[in-house]
């Protein structure tokens, strides 16, 4: 399937797998690639030495194209972004931020940059600041989301510029892609549905939280402070509302969630664990390799939109 995206990032398919801390490693990155879409590493909080490692480990799995997702709130951003470029990563993701100082680095060594936008607005200045295409994310997305809905923020983002627009929040099937293609999308994003690969190195107890979960089984936390996070709900998030309700400082609930993602991912701990997942979970009902899921998806949305290029 040949669109804007695929051409801009050198891929069979339109899809590229989430940023997700944690979860977006070597591994899963690697396999997103090899069959057919883009796997993203996430360099989140990580050194730049260590996001160097999981560059060169995807590359021992994988030629194809891979990418990397640098977190702009990160104090190694600068550091992270100079590794990518000596490593000749082509593809750049962002998020939490604005990668205008960057920009300048990455057009001279040829990457292509693609910064994460919950609204029009951001999406029209990334696109004046040399963005090559933007993620416009819904709020129906797991982990730091936005308040927007992806069904009216795609069209509206669609019409604002003019790079390519990838959707993301809330698709994690043919019938999600079909839909972000006739909203005005050249691609999308799906983190939730890849979380649950069979070659994610996340836990086997969140997996199976993801795949059992319902369509009510979400909720955010963090609006009141400004920094809403959707999550599968559990003890933790039942806390974290509870002390927001009650007038808690951010340090006291930063405190409660220190460390509570790695807890879920790595320890399988789903009960004080931060479950960061989208509303797609509601229709995530199996685990399988990225290739399976990948071939699924464009064999389903190809009979959606009648094999249209």
């Amino acid at each position: 399937m040949k669109t804007r995206i695929t051409e801009l990032l050198g891929i069979e398919y339109p899809i590229i797998q989430g940023g997700m801390a944690w979860v977006a490693e070597h591994h899963l990155a690697a396999a997103v690639s090899q069959a057919g879409g883009l796997g993203v590493i996430a360099a989140a909080s990580a050194p730049a030495e260590v996001v160097r490692s999981e560059i060169r480990k995807a590359r021992e799995l994988t030629d194809k194209p891979i990418g990397v997702n640098i977190m702009l709130m990160n104090p190694n951003a600068p550091e992270v972004a100079k590794v990518v470029v000596e490593e000749g990563v082509k593809v750049v993701t962002t998020g939490a931020g604005n990668p205008a100082k960057l920009m300048k680095g990455f057009k001279e060594a040829g990457v292509k940059v693609m910064p994460v936008v919950a609204s029009v607005a951001m999406a029209k200045l990334m696109e004046r600041s040399g963005a090559d295409a933007v993620i416009a994310e819904g709020m129906e997305a797991g982990g730091h989301i936005g308040q927007t809905t992806t069904m009216c923020l795609v069209p509206q983002v669609a019409d604002g510029v003019k790079i390519p627009v990838i959707a993301a929040g809330g698709i994690g099937d043919g019938r999600g892609f079909a839909a972000a293609f006739m909203l005005g999308a050249q691609g999308v994003q799906m983190g939730t549905r890849f979380l649950v690969a069979r070659e994610s190195i996340v836990h086997e107890n969140f997996k199976e939280k993801v795949v059992k979960a319902k369509d009510i089984d979400t909720e955010i936390t963090g609006t009141g402070n400004g920094h809403p996070i959707r999550q599968i709900r559990n003890h933790m998030s039942r806390e974290y509302l509870r002390l927001e309700k009650a007038g808690a400082g951010l340090e006291e609930l930063e405190t409660l969630t220190l460390g509570s993602l790695r807890r879920a991912v790595m320890e399988g701990d789903v009960v004080n664990g931060t479950l960061m997942a989208g509303q797609i979970a509601g229709l995530v009902n199996k685990q399988q390799s990225c290739k399976e899921m990948i071939e699924e998806i464009m064999e389903e949305a190809g009979k959606l939109l009648g094999n249209r290029q």
